[in-house]
């Protein structure tokens, strides 16, 4: 728009470009009139600009600028481009409404006729930035008994409505374009005021118009919306969806607009009944329609009211240009019937747990199937069952207790190779050590059966483990983050090489935050992968669940904000929302900050390039001895389960993550290069080692007593 001041009209300000010779003489002018106030809000809207997280890269400099001339108030304001402008004020609305769902948007032009109630209406879809063009017609001047209701200012008294709806929006946003009908609409203009409109905003008080204009509506195929400020009513009638369909709904029947021309506000009084339905009207408006004409002069309206049904109104407006689902009907968003539901809030005050009923165990047997209890395992799921006899233990793989996460029961191999070798550790100390043997696949037995017989050993190396073994636990405390004392890296090796495995670690803290950005975004597929997600929660256990097995709530060590963020990730309809937007960075917040706190990273690996599960279990005795070790040296452990943990093969990790199989694929490959795991060998476990407090709980275990005395 070119800054010739002979275009400058009484409703839209004058948008000047001082690039342009005759809009710089038009600024000079401007500059030169002594009663004309200048206001540059260019450099403190770039440093907000500036302030914006992930703001968007527009392509938009200092040549973009313009100068805003408002004819009505006799100022001008330095703004600006338009992008950047738009891209601040909207950046709260995120993610309410994306960057994509605003752009798309921005593309609508919707129409509203009448400005009483349609003012509220047409600057909440500018204020949101719901459209990308407002055409706003009305014929009436503002009275000051419409100022009930009309955000306007006694200056506004005798300027046309539409007039000064258009002002106040092009005070928010100058950039928006709106044009007003000064003459209303009639059946001669409305086919022009229709004309490329996306949605028309019906809200004027003449019966007659309202059918014309829905009449019209149908014609060119325009959905239709309109609040009639009582009790929360939203009418909406999609006419691009059904051309056909009765205006009104059919509530009037078959009727014309000469029928309902020059009525008075007595005779219209039956037609908005039809309307709106007796039974439904609020008693205060039934009420005020019988005194129509008599102690009122028209049917009231409260501010309050038309705020809402202006929000209501904008609702609807983004269902439809989103393209989701809005049917052809009516509904109610009542306020007044929702206060009457107003109660307590339900206590959110400290959970609390039931102290742990302890069950001692006696004999040696049973102190052995008590020590295998206790290994480690995904989830705290604990998946075998024991079977004591009177020759031997067979701990059998159960696959009852498996997760989309343990591809292959490779997991669950790994933690019944712990419960094993704390059996051994436990029978070592009590004198009935025998040997040993796991049985992978035998018919009749599952998937892996492991056999310990009773004997009459006393291995000393595995019994001084004993006590170490019962006090194990997973510490998921945040980390000092200080460097591993001299010597306990290559000890932890040691013992890992004597298991017959290897350890592969990261200790720098370059590498350990490289290993935190990665184990956070495995944390985040996770969370935005339903099956995974929904069995992630399933592990958690709340006071009034049976904590024998899954993962004791309190364990998590979260901190107040921590406890906030976990109790809005545990509803699927926010990670069903997040996942939709490609969205959900900080889900794996809690995984990186507590491994970015971490002295070490480290991998229990094992040499094989296609191993089976009696190698895991193996490699979990190995990690059961790790972990034993690494709590010598006064550091607290925690197991990281990554997505891709047992994936070895290709179409695994679709099996179990479809949407994110090729990021779970970059991300294993690339944490394997960070540990310098080589291809011929096999992660069974990554923990975690920091130094850090004692862990608040320790997980409970199913009772190893008589799980199952059958031999």
């Amino acid at each position: 728009m070119g800054g010739d001041r002979s275009k400058v009209t009484h409703h839209r300000p004058l948008i000047i470009d001082q690039s342009d010779p005759e809009d710089a003489r038009t600024l000079a002018a401007l500059r030169d009139d002594p009663g004309i106030e200048f206001t540059d809000l260019r450099e403190l809207l770039r440093v907000e600009y500036g302030k914006m997280v992930a703001a968007p890269d527009i392509s938009e400099g200092p040549e973009s600028d313009r100068w805003i001339y408002y004819p009505w108030r006799s100022a001008v304001v330095g703004l600006p481009g338009p992008r950047t402008f738009r891209a601040i004020r909207l950046d709260r609305n995120r993610n309410k409404l994306t960057r994509s769902e605003q752009d798309r948007l921005a593309g609508l032009a919707i129409g509203i006729v009448g400005q009483s109630a349609g003012h509220a209406i047409a600057h909440l879809l500018a204020l949101e930035g719901i459209c990308g063009g407002l055409r706003l017609a009305d014929l009436d001047e503002i009275e000051l008994s419409n100022l009930n209701r009309v955000p306007g200012t006694l200056f506004d008294i005798g300027v046309n409505k539409a007039v000064v709806t258009a002002r106040r929006i092009a005070e928010l946003d100058p950039y928006l374009p709106v044009e007003i009908f000064g003459s209303g609409v009639d059946e001669n203009s409305v086919d022009d005021f229709l004309d490329g409109l996306a949605i028309v905003v019906e809200e004027c008080d003449s019966l007659d118009m309202k059918l014309v204009i829905r009449v019209a509506a149908a014609r060119h195929g325009i959905p239709l919306l309109m609040e009639t400020s009582d009790r929360g009513l939203l009418d909406v009638e999609r006419f691009d969806l059904e051309p056909q369909r009765p205006a009104f709904h059919g509530l009037l029947g078959d009727i014309s607009a000469a029928d309902l021309r020059g009525l008075t506000a007595r005779e219209k009084a039956p037609f908005v009944v039809k309307l709106l339905g007796a039974s439904g009207l609020s008693a205060r408006l039934g009420a005020s329609l019988v005194e129509v004409g008599e102690t009122v002069t028209s049917w009231p309206q409260l501010a309050g009211d038309v705020a809402l049904g202006a929000a209501s109104a904008a609702a609807a407006v983004r269902r439809i240009g989103l393209g989701m689902k809005l049917e052809s009907g009516r509904v109610r968003v009542d306020l007044e019937s929702h206060l009457d539901e107003v109660a307590d809030p339900p206590p959110t005050g400290d959970l609390v747990w039931a102290e742990d009923a302890t069950v001692s165990a006696t004999g040696p047997i049973d102190q052995v199937l008590a020590c295998a209890q206790r290994a480690p395992s995904g989830g705290n799921m604990q998946p075998w069952s024991l079977h004591p006899g009177p020759n031997d233990l067979r701990i059998v793989l159960a696959t009852e207790y498996s997760a989309a996460m343990d591809i292959g029961f490779r997991g669950s191999a790994v933690a019944l190779g712990a419960a094993v070798y704390n059996a051994r550790v436990a029978a070592a100390a009590h004198g009935i050590l025998g040997p040993y043997e796991f049985i992978e696949g035998a018919p009749g037995s599952g998937e892996l059966v492991a056999s310990l017989r009773w004997g009459d050993g006393r291995n000393a190396e595995l019994a001084a483990n004993y006590p170490a073994v019962l006090h194990r636990a997973t510490n998921r405390r945040v980390g000092t983050g200080a460097r591993l004392a001299d010597g306990v890296l290559d000890s932890l090796a040691a013992v890992a090489e004597s298991a017959g495995a290897q350890l592969r670690a990261v200790i720098d803290r370059r590498d350990i935050a490289e290993a935190a950005r990665l184990l956070g975004s495995s944390d985040r597929i996770r969370y935005l992968t339903p099956r995974l997600y929904e069995e992630m929660l399933s592990e958690v256990r709340w006071p009034d669940d049976d904590l024998d097995t899954g993962i004791d709530a309190r364990s998590l060590e979260l901190a107040a904000d921590e406890w906030a963020a976990f109790e809005i990730t545990t509803r699927a309809d926010v990670m069903a929302q997040l996942r939709s937007w490609s969205a959900g960075a900080a889900l794996g917040k809690y995984t990186y900050d507590r491994v970015l706190s971490s002295s070490a990273i480290v991998a229990v690996t094992f040499e094989g390039a296609k191993p089976g599960l009696t190698e895991f279990a193996e490699a979990g005795a190995a990690v059961a001895q790790v972990w034993v070790q690494a709590e010598r040296f006064g550091l607290c452990v925690q197991p990281i389960s990554p997505v891709y943990l047992y994936s070895r093969r290709p179409g695994e990790l679709t099996a179990i993550s479809p949407d994110f199989a090729d990021t779970l694929a970059s991300l294993q490959g690339r944490f394997l290069n960070l540990l310098d795991v080589p291809e011929h060998e096999t992660m069974a476990l990554v923990l975690r080692l920091s130094y850090a407090p004692a862990a608040t709980v320790r997980s409970r275990r199913r009772p190893g007593l008589g799980v199952d005395t059958s031999s």
